[in-house]
């Protein structure tokens, strides 16, 4: 979708409401959702407004206690933990950030702040300042940790700054059509040493590693999907990258790409053609074969996601703005694989939810819950809706 400029100008618009004193409704911290009897409780126990990571950006911690957030404070947007077992929240960070990633056997979360590359420990609140990034860099989007947690790796594209400053109406095709330079890069997390790896005049973005592989990395091509080739592979020391799911059908768009757990599948949306059948689907980075679980218009997401043990999906819905048109679209979904197919769930109503401000779903560590974002209440806050149901019909 978006770069991470853009991300953090709406979340500053986002935020800045949060704290010019307006009254909005009661924000409620649990309660069982009526349409579906799933328990939904708020995890961003804390005044101002607050925001979960993007939906590929691991925001967890290996034990599966900590969960970091972004939410305001008086001196601007900072980094929170929340413990997932007590709703504990303290805050970890001192200055701005943006690009984050939790490092979660290390328990570091990484991010740019005024131009530095930067780790802050989650127990002890303890940061070093990695690396420096030269103005170019600062265009691209999040980090993404490698395996073996030695690098980060990231992209950006010379000269896109001036295209943020139109309406994203306007710059998005804008920066699609300008073929401006545009680099992956690795960063050492020991040494701070910065290293392009790859160069072209293309648009870059969703950099995400393998977590299994430290060596190889998923990135997309940004822009209108139906006119590209979107996912590759890239493996450090290659000179070129590898496509992954080339198109079949004129319009046949897929994205929004993602890993599984295991390092053997690709999954993402895919629409044969835009807007008229939806999948999710799975590639296999070996052999190229792919799975293809069919959803209905209202059953696609805008974002996707996959447990820890690969087992379940989950779904965020989408309104009638969206690229399927959903009429009864706004929910968190629940998908569970069997015999080809996905028997679906309903986990919680996002009929209040304005999809400006993206749900973005994560599960827990657990799988026991489905992290998620929303202004259903009012301001930006995150929400964590529980697998198992409640109560209900």
């Amino acid at each position: 979708m978006t770069r991470q400029t853009a991300v953090l100008a709406v979340s500053a618009v986002i935020f800045a409401a949060g704290l010019a004193g307006a009254e909005a409704p009661a924000q409620p911290d649990e309660w069982v959702d009526e349409a579906t009897g799933h328990r939904v409780v708020r995890l961003s126990q804390r005044d101002g407004s607050n925001s979960s990571f993007y939906f590929h950006q691991n925001p967890f911690t290996a034990e599966g206690d900590l969960m970091v957030f972004a939410g305001t404070t008086p001196e601007g947007r900072r980094l929170f933990t929340v413990n997932l077992a007590t709703r504990a929240i303290r805050q970890v960070t001192d200055r701005p950030s943006s690009h984050e990633v939790v490092a979660p056997k290390g328990r570091e979360v990484f991010y740019l702040s005024d131009g530095s590359v930067c780790g802050t420990l989650l127990d002890s609140g303890a940061t070093r300042v990695i690396a420096s990034l030269p103005e170019p860099y600062h265009s691209g989007s999040g980090f993404t940790v490698n395996a073996d947690e030695t690098l980060l790796a990231g992209c950006y594209a010379e000269g896109v700054a001036e295209f943020y400053k139109r309406p994203r109406s306007e710059w998005f095709t804008a920066i699609f059509e300008a073929n401006l330079p545009n680099a992956l890069y690795t960063i050492d997390l020991a040494s701070g040493a910065v290293r392009e790896i790859f160069r072209e005049n293309a648009w870059m973005g969703h950099v995400q590693f393998s977590p299994t592989d430290p060596a190889l990395i998923m990135f997309c091509h940004e822009g209108s999907w139906h006119r590209l080739h979107r996912i590759w592979l890239f493996r450090l020391g290659d000179d070129a990258p590898r496509k992954v799911h080339p198109r079949s059908v004129e319009n046949e768009i897929a994205g929004h790409e993602f890993w599984a757990p295991d390092g053997r599948t690709i999954w993402f949306d895919l629409q044969i053609p835009r807007g008229r059948t939806f999948y999710l689907a799975g590639a296999d980075i070996a052999t190229g074969e792919e799975v293809r679980y069919p959803l209905t218009r209202d059953q696609w997401s805008v974002h996707y996601n996959i447990a820890p043990d690969g087992g379940l999906f989950c779904g965020d819905g989408g309104d009638e703005r969206s690229v399927a048109g959903a009429s009864d679209g706004r929910w968190i979904y629940l998908f569970r694989p069997k015999d080809g197919a996905f028997e679906v769930e309903r986990l919680c109503s996002l009929a209040g939810h304005d999809y400006h401000l993206e749900p973005n779903v994560h599960f827990t560590p657990d799988a026991k819950w489905v992290v998620f974002r929303s202004n259903m209440h009012g301001d930006g806050q995150v929400y964590a809706v529980e697998v198992a149901r409640a109560s209900g019909p």
